[in-house]
């Protein structure tokens, strides 16, 4: 017999839930979310064909390579990967997003291993360097500063025997010795142990030389200096 819409007798129904997908819910949407099933495969298997959608940040160029991606799978192709976690990650490895994405990954593991090594090879020649510097610090070091520190003492006393104190007591001790010389060539003169002419000539330096250095001596004592 005909069956009329509306009649009391119930149809089967099935349980869409009876097939356990290990998706989150955020991929799963309601038929009526997508591209509808064709009646022929709604009707004659009882489920509704799976629809999933790319998130939101997924770029849309991106997005478009998925759904050709999914667009020729079958019913029970898209049903299993639904079901079956290997399936949908052999699926997911496929696509040429995720190759450019995993291969990336690969070779950013590669370089940080390739340096990991080259920080390893390097490791002795830091601790070399590291063993010299502590060489430096504690023998060469000590030994430039005490160098440094006899160098420093040399040149106080340059600059004590220079300063103008000092120049001045210099010329004042120069013009008593050359004024000693010519009180003993004078002398001399007197005992009769040297001729005139001699004395005259070498008593002449010795008092032109006394009287040039107490000149000098009276304007540094006068002077700023």
């Amino acid at each position: 017999m005909f069956r009329f819409w509306g009649s009391q007798e119930q149809q089967p129904q099935h349980d869409g839930s009876s097939s356990q997908s290990w998706y989150p819910p955020s991929v799963m949407s309601t038929p009526s979310s997508s591209r509808p099933a064709t009646p022929s495969a709604a009707s004659s298997t009882g489920y509704a064909s799976p629809r999933i959608h790319p998130s939101s940040h997924v770029p849309p160029a991106e997005a478009a390579g998925v759904i050709a991606a999914l667009k020729d799978k079958s019913i029970d192709e898209l049903r299993k990967m639904l079901s079956d976690k290997d399936t949908y990650q052999q699926f997911l490895n496929s696509l040429d997003m995720v190759k450019t994405q995993n291969n990336l990954k690969d070779e950013l593991c590669k370089e940080n291993l390739q340096l990991a090594e080259e920080n390893l090879k390097r490791e002795p020649r830091i601790m070399e360097l590291r063993n010299q510097s502590s060489i430096i610090r504690t023998t060469e070091l000590a030994a430039a500063k005490e160098k440094l520190s006899e160098l420093e003492k040399q040149k106080e006393e340059m600059l004590k025997m220079n300063s103008p104190a000092s120049l001045i007591h210099r010329i004042q001790e120069s013009m008593n010795k050359t004024d000693e010389e010519s009180e003993n060539l004078h002398q001399k003169i007197l005992d009769r142990e040297i001729d005139l002419a001699a004395f005259l000539q070498h008593y002449k330096k010795l008092r032109i030389a006394y009287h040039r250095k107490s000149l000098i001596h009276l304007a540094a004592k006068t002077s700023n200096i």
